[in-house]
């Protein structure tokens, strides 16, 4: 069903990197209030029951794959709240990459993520791939959205991160690829305001500046992936990412977004970054 699109994928993915595939089932746990009316059968049974009826359509869906031929997956059914469990399965092997299917319905009036996905997206220690259900079978334009950051270590090995991810798959896909770097200049409404007795000829200037620092930021940031095989775009918008990274998705019928946050809290929960989780709930 719904879940066919991503595990063809993760079988695509798995062979060209020659990587271990795992296919993870998440059992909800049987609500306590059903304990008390079940005669007919145990819970253990009912929950081994449901188990082994899942295992057997995920068996019938890897079989349905031809690509798969001499790539045996390893399946497992685990128990729990799914978000919780899918992160301890990532951290108990050292996975590299989760693929998931969204829970929410996709488009424009309803929310392409659930709860689980958010929380995976939030908490997961590793990249998170949401495929949705209907997607086409070829990526044909790819978004990376990033933020370099010169004197910052963490914001450039993400940046590097996610323009490694967005080229190999450009790369895979034969996709052109569109990268966005969404910067304002500091302030700019006070140069704007009446205390500041600046001409607007000199506050474009200055914004002019901003523009071509970042473009060189961008620019250097490139120049270590081999774009010239790529067909590709770059995008300098000025003004708030959350708002303009989903503007040119949609303007650029874009595909797949490849984007990223820095954790700066210490609030449990709240590893994703405002400005990337503003934009989950704006993209399709």
């Amino acid at each position: 069903g719904k879940n066919e699109e991503a595990v063809r994928r993760a079988f695509g993915l798995a062979k060209s990197n020659n990587a271990k595939l795992t296919i993870v089932d998440v059992l909800e746990e049987l609500p306590d209030r059903t304990k008390d009316y079940l005669e007919i059968v145990s819970a253990e049974e009912l929950q081994e029951i449901v188990a082994q009826e899942r295992a057997e359509e995920i068996q019938n869906l890897i079989s349905s794959i031809e690509t798969n031929k001499g790539l045996k997956p390893t399946v497992k059914t685990l128990v729990g709240k799914p978000h919780v469990e899918i992160i301890k399965e990532v951290l108990r092997n050292k996975h590299d990459l989760v693929m998931k299917t969204p829970e929410g319905k996709g488009g424009t009036k309803e929310a392409l993520f659930g709860s689980i996905d958010i929380n995976i997206m939030r908490k997961c220690p590793c990249p998170v791939w949401m495929i949705k259900p209907t997607g086409s079978t070829k990526y044909s334009r790819i978004l990376a959205a990033v933020d370099p950051e010169p004197n910052d270590e963490t914001s450039n090995e993400l940046n590097n991160n996610i323009m490694k991810l967005a080229v190999s798959i450009a790369e895979l896909e034969k996709s052109e690829l569109h990268i966005v770097h969404v910067w304002s200049l500091f302030g700019e409404k006070a140069l704007r305001g009446s205390r500041f007795k600046k001409k607007e000829n000199e506050i474009n200037k200055l914004i002019k500046d901003a523009e071509n620092h970042h473009r060189k930021l961008t620019e250097k940031l490139l120049e270590e992936f081999p774009l010239n095989k790529i067909k590709h775009k770059i995008h300098l918008p000025k003004g708030n990412p959350g708002e303009l990274i989903p503007e040119v998705a949609k303007k650029e019928k874009i595909d797949l977004i490849v984007m990223g946050t820095v954790c700066r809290t210490g609030l449990p929960g709240f590893i994703i970054g405002n400005t990337a989780e503003s934009i989950l709930y704006k993209v399709d």
